[in-house]
């Protein structure tokens, strides 16, 4: 009986039922290492919801502080208190003070005043803070939690969900296709974090800032948690399928759709569809043109690793030629 741990050679033959057999203990391993990852995303939910949230907290900060919206109103008033308590210390201060020409009994009973305002002070001179997502439901908390806790869950999970649908593909592929495939299949993970990070540390706080800032001076704006949480998970999940594109144009030349002398020539239209995903992507000018970047220089990369593998592949044909000669 084959199971996952045992590597299935080529040239085994394995009867419908062990195929099968196979593929059921993948999927329980695959399971498994979801459900671990899960355990841990909800044991650290507080740290994770801190994290998706720091976009959306920092981006609305700027808001808060022109008084805009409930927590702006409630900043405007806390300035207002802090500015009266700190009037109020120094008044207190002043009149303390030996020589200030106010009786020895009201200097006296002043003196308590004064470390009774620090702490008040202290604490309306914290710093505004930005929008939190809102729940509308008495069990969206926990529904929302669960839900960033599995979309963490899977991006960790997700090296040992490919490694075993490659281990189910690999007994079908010939050691030439091996040899292609190993590299795509280690760089999916890689490029798919890579993308994760640049649309959680560009992408997303650009598109918080420019729907925030649209038009918000004409309403309050409360972010509700699961539709926030749902367009964060889209956004950090496109970014990782875009950054995709070394993968999926070396596989397109592996497969001779296409060949790197061709990618090379049409250079152009490459910018124009870098240009295409990265105006569909929400932002400003400056936020577009930072996208641009990054996209191009994957096709670019990608170009460069098709020709770097084409003029390998090359070497080896004519090697083998010359041998057999």
């Amino acid at each position: 009986m084959s199971t996952a741990v045992r590597s299935i050679g080529q040239h085994d033959r394995l009867s419908l039922v062990e195929h099968l057999d196979e593929l059921r203990t993948r999927l329980i391993v695959s399971l498994v290492a979801v459900a671990i990852a899960f355990g841990f995303c909800m044991w650290q939910n507080h740290a994770l919801l801190q994290l998706i949230n720091r976009p959306l907290d920092a981006q609305t900060q700027k808001q808060v502080k022109a008084g805009n919206g409930p927590l702006g109103a409630t900043y405007t008033v806390q300035r207002s208190a802090l500015d009266v308590a700190t009037q109020l210390r120094d008044v207190v201060a002043t009149i303390e003070r030996p020589g200030s020409g106010v009786a020895t009994a009201t200097r006296s009973a002043l003196r308590g005043v004064e470390p009774a305002l620090k702490p008040a002070i202290t604490a309306l001179s914290a710093p505004a803070q930005g929008n939190k997502p809102v729940t509308l439901g008495i069990g969206e908390p926990f529904t929302s939690t669960l839900g960033v806790a599995l979309l963490f869950a899977l991006i960790l999970a997700l090296p040992v969900v490919l490694y075993e649908i490659y281990g189910f593909l690999l007994p079908a592929l010939s050691k030439e296709q091996r040899r292609a495939t190993t590299p795509l299949m280690l760089a999916i993970p890689f490029l798919f974090v890579v993308g994760v990070f640049f649309g959680y540390f560009v992408v997303l706080p650009s598109a918080i800032r420019f729907f925030e800032n649209f038009n918000s001076g004409e309403f309050d704006v409360l972010v509700q948690a699961s539709q926030y949480y749902h367009f964060a998970a889209v956004t950090l999940i496109a970014m990782g399928l875009i950054f995709q594109i070394p993968v999926g144009v070396l596989a397109a030349t592996r497969a001779a759709v296409i060949t790197p002398r061709q990618l090379r020539r049409n250079r152009r239209y490459a910018l124009v569809a870098c240009g295409a995903v990265a105006a569909f992507l929400p932002g400003d000018l400056v936020t577009m043109l930072l996208e641009i970047v990054p996209l191009y220089l994957l096709f670019e990369l990608s170009v460069l690793i098709a020709t770097v593998v084409e003029r390998r592949e090359l070497r080896r044909a004519r090697a083998a030629v010359g041998t057999a000669a």
